[in-house]
């Protein structure tokens, strides 16, 4: 997990090794877009773009929150922690063909 944190975030930014490596090979206007949202996401992790993630029959840590940011063709899938101010990067899919069947596997990385 690679740690970002910038100096007047609000919340800790935790990124998977995965979501570090692919932000690298998104299309160019897409990793700045991708950039920009993690500077917001540091800042305010229930941002207005974003969508909670319903995950009823889930083994969710307590006081943790799914949400998704949609970015054209992009999901940017990400959990954060209201008490302990942080926030968690979970994967970047792209639509179609993604519809969150590894939402389980990605949550299941919250407990380890």
């Amino acid at each position: 997990m690679v740690k970002r944190h910038s100096r007047k975030a609000r919340y800790t930014l935790w990124l998977e090794p995965e979501v570090h490596l692919l932000r690298e090979r998104l299309p160019g206007h897409i990793r700045q877009r991708v950039k920009r949202l993690f500077a917001e996401l540091e800042q305010q992790p229930k941002a207005s773009q974003s969508q909670y993630l319903n995950t009823t029959g889930l083994d969710m840590p307590p006081g943790v929150e799914i949400r998704r940011i949609r970015l054209e063709h992009w999901r940017i899938i990400y959990a954060y922690n209201e008490d302990d101010k942080w926030v968690w990067v979970l994967g970047i899919r792209q639509r179609p063909p993604y519809d969150y069947e590894d939402l389980p596997d990605m949550i299941s990385k919250l407990s380890e």
